[in-house]
């Protein structure tokens, strides 16, 4: 019997406005947006083979990236095939750089940005 495998994944993100966050998404990062609900309420975003959910946040809660509970750690880490190229793309489309492009010891050509709730995102390149 062939086992089951996974296909694609999504992050999910609660974000404090939904709109602002998806327009950041499409504009800096190039994904497209499906909206739900009416008024909107919850969008799934895509590029590629990669998916990233959006749901607006309760009124009452509190968005804490991971990075200021725990330093230097993503909130979602996508894998790239041209690190460089996407860092050039998403610079020039005037994404939130968190850090600039690198080679990390762990065989990793990578970069990272912010979106308008300060959740860190990681864009890397396998060298290996």
């Amino acid at each position: 019997m062939q086992k089951a495998r996974l296909t694609e994944q999504a992050p999910v993100f609660l974000v404090s406005n939904l709109m602002e966050s998806v327009a950041y998404w499409q504009d800096s990062l190039g994904f497209k947006a499906r909206l739900y609900g009416e008024p909107a309420d919850f969008a799934i975003l895509r590029r590629d083979n990669a998916f990233m959910m959006l749901s607006q946040k309760p009124a009452d809660h509190e968005i804490v990236p991971h990075w200021k509970i725990k330093d230097k750690l993503w909130n979602a880490y996508f894998w790239v095939d041209d690190a460089k190229a996407l860092f050039e793309e998403f610079s020039a489309n005037g994404a939130k750089i968190d850090y600039g492009l690198c080679e990390q010891p762990y065989r990793v050509l990578e970069f990272g940005i912010q979106d308008p709730d300060g959740h860190d995102i990681a864009f890397g390149q396998d060298l290996e």
